[in-house]
């Protein structure tokens, strides 16, 4: 990919659904979803935001990535239309592209949440090293409302939560607020400005770190996890396209939200 803007100019917008730019001396690089209110996490702004990932590994200084969002609300997840068969190859192959991307880069990562993150918007925030969320933020995965599953929450939930509590969001489809996300660990702290809060903590305890050593940390630290989630992504888009897309509810979930229906289950 060709950056999207020179590199001795790395804050100049140059996209059309994010918005990206360098804060800290080239220490802290901020992407922002731009497309309010429900900054879908579809095939374009996914495009822009690893096209933005690429160009930061060009950038010696960096030492984190914060993802923030304009708008009420963080993410109401990836677009359901990208999720058909006709697209839902794509869609997978692009958005697990982000993750190996961001375990590349090998940088701490951060995110500030606000109202409602949900669905592909969850798994992007809960891969993060820490989560800053405002007390009205709303986290969850309802997938399973659609009748398919979330891959990479499959992977991180258990990590960050625990095994039981994980299945209670993957399998209940539910939302948790602010004040149990943490407590829960799906989140790591409650503020009024999470923006600020995640760039005080940057300021704090990354700021005056060396770039390099703190690369090596974040592959040490998360070198079993981004092994298996390696590996285990694969699995998990096979089990999707290959299994779980071939089976009738599956096409039932996603045409009866794009529809404004109710689902009919037939259990095959």
């Amino acid at each position: 990919m060709t950056p999207p803007f020179p590199m001795d100019d790395p804050g100049k917008r140059d996209y059309e659904h994010i918005d990206v730019g360098y804060e800290s001396d080239g220490k802290l690089l901020r992407i922002a979803l731009a497309r309010p209110k429900a900054n879908i996490l579809d095939a374009a702004m996914i495009g822009e935001i690893r096209c933005a990932l690429e160009s930061a590994a060009q950038t010696p200084s960096l030492r984190a990535v914060l993802f923030d969002h304009e708008g009420p609300h963080f993410s109401y997840g990836a677009s359901v239309e990208e999720h058909l068969p006709d697209q839902m190859g794509d869609m997978l192959g692009g958005f697990h592209g982000m993750f190996r991307d961001l375990m590349s880069l090998s940088v701490p990562t951060l995110a500030a949440v606000r109202g409602q993150s949900l669905g592909a918007g969850c798994e992007l925030a809960s891969f993060c090293h820490r989560v800053f969320v405002a007390p009205d933020a709303h986290l969850g995965q309802p997938e399973i409302k659609l009748a398919v599953f979330a891959p990479v929450a499959s992977i991180m939930l258990p990590t960050r939560m625990g095994q039981a509590a994980a299945d209670d969001v993957l399998l209940s489809g539910r939302s948790l607020p602010a004040e149990e996300a943490v407590v829960l660990g799906l989140a790591d702290e409650v503020a009024e400005d999470p923006t600020g809060a995640a760039r005080a903590w940057f300021e704090t305890y990354l700021a005056d770190k060396s770039a390099t050593t703190l690369q090596y940390a974040v592959r040490a630290a998360r070198f079993e996890l981004h092994e298996r989630m390696r590996s285990t992504l694969d699995d998990m888009e096979r089990l999707y396209i290959s299994e779980l897309m071939t089976t009738r509810d599956a096409l039932e979930g996603l045409n009866s939200f794009l529809e404004k229906r109710r689902p009919q289950w037939s259990d095959g």
